[in-house]
């Protein structure tokens, strides 16, 4: 299982780029992929294929009328585990004793 988080946006489109970032949470909504949005990006769960084809098709629709564009990626791969978007968090917290702003 996969976790991973990517930030992608235009860069020929001006200081707010919003409305392209929303369009990549569209797809990422509507994917069925569990994830997180973030003020800097969006953590991904799934299988390798399944979160990576959800970045490639973030990314055609972006380049759809885009003429450059930046992504970072960051990858977490553990065989077997499932719901580490929550399980992460939770086992911090419990270390912690305490929630924390999430």
């Amino acid at each position: 299982m996969v976790l991973l988080e990517f930030s992608m946006s235009p860069m020929d489109k001006g200081e707010s780029v919003s409305d392209y970032v929303s369009r990549s949470l569209e797809i990422i909504s509507e994917s069925g992929v569990d994830y997180r949005l973030n003020p800097m990006g969006t953590v991904l769960e799934g299988e390798w294929d399944e979160v990576m084809g959800v970045v490639q098709q973030c990314f055609d629709k972006m380049r759809s009328d885009c003429r450059r564009i930046t992504c970072s990626i960051k990858i977490d791969y553990r065989e077997g585990k499932k719901g580490r978007l929550k399980s992460k968090i939770a086992s911090v917290e419990s270390k912690l004793g305490k929630k924390l702003k999430t």
